[in-house]
């Protein structure tokens, strides 16, 4: 009998395994792929979406240009996983039964319990978020006035808020708009741990851009109207925005698999095996072991690169061959900042640290090559200007 591998998420992890398994197990083993969107979103240029809505088109990828027609796909929410029947329970379809299953679901936003965050605080990890988000600030934009500007405070400096706040001041400048725009940090500087020249770097391009950047005190309460930071200071808010951190899904919660107690992600060694030999974890789901003492950075980069080897990984299981064990390896960082971008560290550049024309063309490559990986040129060359 065909064995069923089954594929849970549509993200990084999920679209580059489905089109790694299929290349690796040249038909072998039945594949299902299931997500709750039938599209793949390039995330990490959503926020582009904040400033351009059209821009969505460039950025949504339908599954059936991934995806070869002997893949099953199932658009549904996945609700639990039963490792015991080796079932996937479904929100309104029966449940889709495994011989083995990848779990690249990715995460979903973390309010660390802050008051009233998870109530008043829109998000950015879906594209449903980053529309909601531009007709925010464009509602915002429009009751606002010179005098009485809008007011949109965006909490997190990390890579997603740097981003954010980048594609609302290009919304800002591009429409006149009367905005004013607020970075919250907890921790002492923007893109917290990371290297102090590229933190030095996006401060100055942030502040180019006129965001207005606090860090050093950790919000601790909001309200319909006012973020609360630290003991004393206060800002008011038209639109808030939070992207101060991530933790697991919801649906894997309860499911019988070592994980983290506290945020639900999967342990994984690094062949991404679980501690079920049927289960297999991935990307922002996984905490996959790695060399020292930290698992793999939950990033895009380190999906699209875990995403290959755990295609190969789950054709060899279903062959019963010895599987290979993944390192990750850090090509660099690059950020946007609106239409200008930073390179830190980036493989074979003799420079540390670089902006300008050369940065923001890294940044577009990036993402053009992505896309171009899992559907074809065309579809980057399409792309890239909106990049």
């Amino acid at each position: 009998m065909t064995e069923n591998v089954v594929v849970l998420g549509s993200g990084y992890a999920g679209a580059g395994a489905v089109a790694s398994l299929e290349e690796k197990l040249d038909g072998e083993a039945d594949v299902t792929w299931i997500s709750d969107t039938d599209y793949h979103l390039v995330l990490h240029e959503s926020h582009r979406c904040i400033r351009d809505p059209s821009i969505q088109e460039k950025i949504a990828i339908p599954v059936h240009e991934i995806k070869q027609p002997s893949t099953s796909f199932v658009q549904d929410e996945v609700v639990d996983i039963d490792t015991e029947s080796r079932e996937v329970e479904l929100a309104d379809s029966e449940s889709v039964a495994y011989d083995y299953l990848l779990v690249a679901l990715g995460s979903q936003t973390a309010f660390f319990g802050i008051e009233g965050l998870e109530e008043y605080a829109l998000t950015l990890k879906s594209l449903d978020d980053a529309l909601e988000i531009h007709d925010a600030i464009q509602s915002a934009a429009r009751e606002a006035s010179t005098n009485d500007p809008a007011q949109v405070v965006i909490g997190g400096a990390g890579l997603s808020g740097i981003q954010t706040a980048g594609e609302v001041a290009e919304f800002r400048d591009e429409h006149n708009a009367p905005i004013d725009i607020h970075l919250v940090e907890g921790l002492d500087q923007v893109l917290p741990n990371s290297d102090p020249e590229l933190q030095g770097a996006l401060r100055k391009r942030l502040e180019e851009r006129d965001v207005n950047i606090k860090c050093g005190e950790f919000i601790g309460e909001v309200d319909e109207e006012t973020v609360y930071i630290g003991d004393e200071d206060e800002l008011d808010y038209d639109v808030l925005v939070w992207t101060g951190g991530i933790t697991g899904r919801d649906c894997v919660a309860d499911v019988e698999l070592d994980k983290d107690e506290r945020n639900h992600r999967i342990h994984a060694e690094g062949t991404f095996q679980t501690d079920d030999e049927r289960v297999f974890a991935i990307g922002d789901s996984a905490l996959i072991d790695q060399p020292g003492d930290q698992p793999a950075p939950p990033t895009a980069q380190a999906a699209w690169q875990a995403a290959e080897v755990a295609g190969e990984n789950l054709a060899r299981a279903v062959r019963g061959q010895p599987m290979t064990t993944w390192t990750h390896k850090d090509k660099g960082t690059v950020v946007s900042v609106g239409e200008k971008a930073v390179a830190h560290d980036v493989m074979n550049v003799p420079v540390e640290t670089f902006g300008g024309l050369p940065a923001k063309l890294l940044k577009k490559g990036i993402a053009a090559r992505w896309i171009a990986d899992v559907t074809g040129v065309g579809r980057a060359a399409k792309a890239w200007p909106d990049m």
